[in-house]
């Protein structure tokens, strides 16, 4: 019997010679062309799976020495197999333990095989196909990411200052930082200013009563004019650049534990239980708020001016409305009576990017920050600190606050709002942190503690330059983003 091939090579007589010449090539060259074709390669079921070996490159493609092609190749493989048909995938475990060894051995490191993938075929994850960055990108500085960097935040101080003598009560408030960019704190009987910008130190003034001390510190808006509460139930009126006193403000029958300016209104509470507002510009009181049946701790004006937040050691927490300024007021009670803290009210902040939200701190037995709606009365969320909460300040520049504490670690807590995860703690005082204080430019805070210390801490960091987006959008660009001085 004669093979196709030579079947094929007899001609057809019947066939003219022009179109067998024609035919016969055309036979020629279709089996060269199945002679050129490579062999049929065997199935997984048919032949035992063996370890990928290198494949040499096309000789026409230039060999890219950057690309680690081994690892590519063994894990487009490895990837294939498992989204392959489950029948034939079924794989032993001692042949996938020898494939890691194995892959360990040639790759000299098992995380190499966790590099990213090139020409996988895979569903489609959650964040339409786009995987996030290895660890080695993300700490590496010469590869940019689209991840936002995290703000490091320092762990210790950027300056230590003695405090001798400040007095270790946790009612009274005995620090404040002026628009002009000096702190002004009392210790003992002294009040002292500290110039931020030059770092000199001068004395404002000296109680020369005996046994008398000062009790509240607190700056006017113009960060010239300050107001000094004494434990003679005196508050004082101090022109700072002079150091001269302009006037003495009367009504309380005991000491001055606190203060807030509201414009030319400053609003002093006392052990007295009362609130007196007094007009700065003359010599006699506007209103008196009687709602507190002990000390008033903590006073603070809201930023619109139009609420007074008042706390007290009788565990309440007030609000009192700003068009009540007649000296009837006394009769008038408080628009909301908030009684959720179960110790003395002092630490108070109001939000500065968010209108009618209070921030309150509770005492030893409390140990809450409570955020309250003061449009409704209404406590929003509430956060066991597990420690004294002493004073509380926001960021403004981020959503963030800052929480003072006494025992037992005696620290400052940073807190992420709204959620209220801590992301930093400070630690350095060794006495409850006591009083805080926000720089003008809102990036430093200082704190001053019963252990006879302030320390200024760098954790707000500077704001965040505004995108031109927002600057060319028609509204983009607000009144509270404008500093006019």
């Amino acid at each position: 019997m004669r093979s196709a091939r030579e079947m094929a090579s007899i001609p057809d007589p019947s066939i003219p010679t022009a179109k067998r010449i024609g035919k016969d090539q055309c036979i020629r060259l279709q089996l060269a062309e199945l002679s050129s074709c490579p062999p049929l390669a065997c199935s997984s079921a048919q032949s035992p799976s063996k370890t990928p070996t290198q494949t040499q490159g096309d000789r026409f493609i230039p060999n890219r020495g950057a690309m680690d092609i081994n690892v590519a190749h063994f894990t487009l493989m490895r990837e294939s197999k498992e989204n392959a048909n489950s029948n034939l995938k079924v794989v032993s475990a001692l042949k996938e333990e020898y494939k890691k060894k194995l892959a360990e051995n040639l790759f000299q490191s098992a995380g190499s095989l966790e590099a990213p993938k090139i020409l996988t075929f895979k569903k489609k994850s959650s964040l339409g196909g786009m995987e996030l960055p290895t660890r080695r990108l993300l700490y590496s500085d010469s590869v940019a990411t689209p991840l936002t960097r995290v703000r490091h935040i320092p762990a210790t101080p950027d300056r230590i200052l003695d405090a001798p003598e400040i007095v270790d009560d946790y009612y009274l408030n005995l620090l404040d930082w002026s628009s002009k960019n000096v702190v002004a704190v009392a210790l003992g009987a002294t009040v002292y200013l500290w110039h931020a910008e030059t770092g000199a130190i001068e004395q404002l003034l000296r109680t020369t009563i005996e046994d008398d001390y000062i009790s509240s510190v607190s700056w006017a808006e113009d960060g010239r004019t300050i107001a000094v509460g004494f434990n003679n139930h005196e508050v004082q009126l101090w022109d700072a650049c002079r150091a001269c006193k302009l006037r003495k403000l009367g009504g309380h029958t005991a000491r001055v534990s606190s203060l807030a300016w509201n414009g030319t209104t400053l609003s002093s509470g006392g052990r007295d239980s009362q609130i007196i507002n007094h007009d700065a510009r003359v010599r006699h009181s506007t209103a008196t708020f009687t709602g507190h049946s002990q000390e008033v701790c903590g006073l603070r004006w809201s930023l619109s001016g139009q609420q007074l937040a008042s706390g007290g050691n009788d565990n309440l927490l007030h609000i009192w409305d700003a068009a009540v300024s007649t000296s009837s007021a006394e009769q008038t009670p408080p628009l909301f009576r908030l009684e959720g803290h179960q110790a003395a009210v002092k630490a108070l902040a109001w939000c500065p990017y968010q209108n009618n939200l209070l921030a309150s701190g509770g005492g030893t037995a409390d140990r809450c920050i409570k955020f309250w709606n003061t449009q409704v009365g209404y406590c929003t969320n509430s956060i066991d600190t597990n420690s004294q909460v002493c004073a509380l300040q926001w960021n403004r520049h981020q959503k963030e606050l800052l929480s003072s504490h006494g025992f037992s670690q005696n620290q400052l807590s940073l807190w992420k709002y709204p959620s209220m995860v801590k992301i930093a703690e400070l630690t350095g005082h060794t006495a409850r942190v006591l009083h805080l204080s926000q720089s003008p430019d809102g990036t430093t805070v200082v704190s001053a503690a019963g252990d006879e210390t302030l320390r200024f801490w760098k954790v707000f960091g500077a704001p965040q330059p505004l995108k031109k987006s927002s600057l060319n959008r028609p509204g983009g660009l607000s009144m509270r983003s404008i500093r006019i001085r």
